[in-house]
């Protein structure tokens, strides 16, 4: 069981925090451009979270920000000083950051004890023994001290990357997917408890996640990218409120997405019609609704104004939500919505929608990706 971040443990040795910074960051695979022009900055003690599909160069990232392989062009800095560039390139053990693996590269022929404090050098047996005892205590670990990573579950071998990756007091954590090998269950409380410990230690994390909410939850940046390069970036609120694009807005949301045109500074859809925010008269645009943002009740509605009829096709109870699949006139397109499971009664097919205006967002097409 992981302890609660709220319970007294014994406390991880502050680091001093550094500002890591991306300069115009290009790789190259051969003929494949797998970073086109990165510029980033994490500030001091700032969790960032690098999020995207599979391939859109995250990984990648944060290989260099590691040491682990050079970029083709740009400059990698730490605190202003050039750590990777065209004539200076350091490794990964002179950069002063702490690296956890997706698949937590324990090992198995060490104890706990031994795999945490491998790590740490430059110092005495008593410091280093001293400094690897405190880092698995913290993260609760002190009764598998001799144990090997074999015997541990799935969540006290990321406890245990976690340890060996603060031991030595970095300026920067680098976390790759840590969570991804967790059922959801223990996913939740590991990363709980892993932000406590971050947040204590105040090192700079980059952490990088295919799953936007996983980057909510942690991050107090997030960096989306796509294909090799940033598409937004900004907090959590931020990007979920002012999408930049369909892209943007379809990975933080479920969305319900209609092709319209822009006629008297009007979009219609079969949901209703919406002022045009992008696009001149005769523009055609791109209106996403996205499926929480869907108001669906009983019957014909209560007289409310905006309302569309529609009928429910099928239903899905997801335990706090329910999914609903309905069919709507004007459309053979479906459009879905996620409701409360106790908002609509059983048995109910005709059904009137209302749409929140917040959750609507339109988007010029042929430029809604770009």
């Amino acid at each position: 069981m992981v302890q609660s971040p709220h319970k007294s443990l014994p406390r991880t040795g502050v680091t001093f925090a550094a500002e890591l910074a991306f300069e115009d960051i290009h790789l190259h695979y051969g003929d494949v451009h797998t970073l086109k022009g990165i510029s980033l900055v994490a500030s001091p003690g700032e969790i960032l979270c690098l999020l995207g599909p599979s391939g859109s160069g995250k990984t990648s990232l944060l290989r260099l920000a590691a040491g682990l392989e050079a970029q083709s062009s740009g400059r990698v800095l730490m605190n202003g000083r050039e750590i990777a560039g065209e004539k200076v390139f350091l490794p990964p053990e002179k950069r002063s950051v702490g690296l956890m693996f997706q698949d937590f590269a324990l090992f198995p022929h060490m104890t706990i004890f031994d795999n945490v404090r491998f790590g740490l050098r430059n110092m005495s047996a008593a410091d280093t023994n001293r400094e690897a005892l405190a880092a698995i205590r913290r993260v609760g670990l002190e009764h598998h001290l001799m144990s090997f990573p074999h015997v541990l579950s799935g969540g006290e071998q990321q406890r245990v990357a976690l340890a060996r990756a603060l031991a030595p007091r970095p300026s920067v954590i680098l976390m790759d997917e840590p969570f991804s090998g967790l059922d959801t269950r223990l996913k939740d409380s590991v990363r709980a408890e892993t932000l406590a410990i971050l947040r204590e230690t105040r090192a700079t994390a980059i952490v990088v996640t295919h799953d936007a909410e996983e980057a909510m939850r942690m991050g107090d940046r997030i960096a989306l990218l796509d294909s090799g390069e940033i598409v937004q970036a900004g907090t959590a609120q931020q990007i979920y409120h002012a999408p930049h694009n369909l892209f943007v807005a379809g990975f933080f949301s479920e969305l319900n997405v209609f092709a319209s045109v822009c006629r008297a500074g009007q979009a219609e859809t079969p949901l209703g019609t919406f002022a045009c925010s992008t696009g001149g008269e005769g523009a055609d645009v791109t209106v996403a609704v996205r499926t929480a943002g869907l108001r669906v009740e009983a019957g014909s509605g209560d007289g409310e104004p905006g309302g569309v009829p529609g009928r429910i096709v099928s239903r899905r109870f997801l335990g706090v939500t329910e999914s609903l699949v309905l069919a709507v006139p004007g459309t053979d397109q479906p459009v879905r919505a996620r409701i409360r499971a106790d908002e609509l009664p059983s048995g109910v097919r005709d059904v009137t929608i209302y749409v929140r205006p917040t959750d609507t967002m339109l988007f010029e097409t042929g430029v809604e990706n770009a």
